[in-house]
């Protein structure tokens, strides 16, 4: 697990300002299989047109309004059978538009000489394609390029790579779509200024870039597996994008352990999504879940993927993870799951990374394998810690063990006191029933 960031398992955001010039996709004028095509095209033609005129900003939103024509005219036309050279061809045309009305407004007298000379070497033939090399990748690590904070790389990813509009991008946030429009276009206007080439790093950089891809990829899947935030339990939206961008990172890094190991993490934490939920959307916590619900074709995948990534040489913390998330798939029972070696393996994580969620798990961990008292005691190192001292999680965590050592009356306290705190609703309504069940038995007892 990597700083900062939120643990999946076992059960238990983001973030900001004028609206982009280009208009929002209506994605109700597409079926979904256009839409996911759209969606997958879209930053391979990105890639292909910033690389070639270096102007990440211009080109974004000539893609954008590639898309949008796509999206107006497919429906009532048909798709084309070139469907990327096809948004290619239109991107550059209003890229040489764009650039046609800059020139325009500051000289007018040379604009007709100027458009004729930079329209030509715009205009591909008609069955071009963006390229043999699938710039995906170099997109997506121009958008994690550490100048960015992780809320800017976040949306700028889920723009530019997962091929969202600004408006599905503030809702998955819960934030206006002004706000969110905002922060890309400060994003952006961070890498013009920064000057970031549009370039694979270099063998020196790739090590720091990697992390920070693989970190926003985590990020992003763990809102969508476990919001943080408002009335859903999941966005189911979010996890499965974070899945399909770090497949494809996946299928051009195939030799990246840690790249194995986050896929895997993912597929076998998503594998239990459709358990974690009751039928009115009330969240399920992982020991009482209905197991044959789990997705086994997901953890078959994952735990394939883990394996392998453990066996090849260095362990990273997402491998880690992963091996913590195979150990729970593959427990038929809640009773079966093999606590000592989610304990150790925990253990290792905490060497690697001084991480407060890492030690919250551990302590769960521990108080499995050595009872309630002994990780209640492991709990209170975590209380003099800024970063977790007044999270919700820790009260949870501490409820549960007060519980199960039969203190109810405090146990109820962290239950309400952890409702309180947490800005999920289905987690709120979990926790506040917690509490109400233990009052009400100790009131009948």
């Amino acid at each position: 697990m990597t700083d900062g960031a939120r643990s999946p398992a076992p059960d238990a955001t983001a973030p900001d300002a004028p609206a982009l010039d280009a208009p929002a996709l209506d994605a109700t004028a597409l079926d979904a299989t256009a839409l996911d095509l759209l969606r997958e095209l879209a930053p391979r033609v990105l890639g292909a047109v910033a690389s070639r005129h270096a102007d990440f900003a211009a080109a974004e939103d000539a893609v954008q309004e590639a898309l949008i024509a796509a999206a107006q005219q497919w429906p009532a036309a048909g798709g084309p059978e070139n469907p990327s050279g096809w948004l290619y061809r239109v991107a550059l045309h209003r890229l040489a538009d764009h650039r046609r009305g800059e020139r325009a407004r500051r000289r007018r007298e040379e604009a007709v000489a100027v458009e004729q000379a930079e329209a030509a070497p715009f205009a591909p033939p008609p069955d071009a394609l963006p390229g043999q090399d699938d710039d995906t990748l170099v997109l997506l690590f121009m958008c994690c390029h550490p100048a960015l904070t992780p809320s800017s790389a976040i949306a700028l990813t889920l723009r530019a790579v997962g091929g969202l509009t600004t408006a599905e991008i503030a809702h998955a946030f819960l934030v206006p779509e002004a706000t969110m429009a905002q922060r890309i276009s400060r994003a952006k206007q961070r890498i013009a200024a920064s000057r970031i080439p549009f370039r694979m790093p270099t063998a020196s950089e790739r090590g720091e870039r990697l992390r920070a891809v693989l970190h926003v990829l985590y990020l992003v899947f763990n809102e969508g597996y476990a919001s943080s935030a408002g009335p859903s339990l999941h966005r189911a939206d979010l996890s499965g994008e974070a899945i399909r961008l770090t497949r494809a990172v996946r299928a051009l890094l195939p030799g990246d352990a840690e790249v194995a190991g986050l896929l895997a993490l993912m597929l076998l934490t998503d594998a239990r999504r459709a358990a974690r939920s009751g039928p009115g959307g009330e969240l399920v916590p992982l020991d009482e879940q209905d197991r044959t619900r789990w997705d086994r074709r997901l953890i078959a995948e994952g735990v394939a993927l883990a394996s392998a990534a453990l066996s090849a040489g260095a362990v990273g913390p997402y491998q880690l993870q992963a091996a913590v998330a195979a150990v729970h798939d593959e427990a038929a029972r809640a009773e079966d799951t093999d606590w000592p070696q989610i304990l150790a393996l925990y253990g290792l994580l905490g060497r690697m990374s001084d991480n407060p969620m890492v030690a919250l798990n551990e302590a769960i961990a521990f108080a499995m394998v050595h009872g309630p008292a002994a990780g209640l005691a492991r709990l209170t190192v975590l209380d003099a810690d800024p970063r977790v001292a007044e999270h919700h999680r820790l009260d949870a965590v501490r409820a549960h063990l007060l519980e199960r050592a039969g203190d109810h009356a405090r146990a109820v306290a962290h239950y309400r006191a952890a409702a309180e705190r947490t800005a999920s609703v289905p987690e709120r309504d979990y926790l506040t029933l917690k509490a109400a069940r233990l009052t009400a038995a100790r009131a009948s007892s």
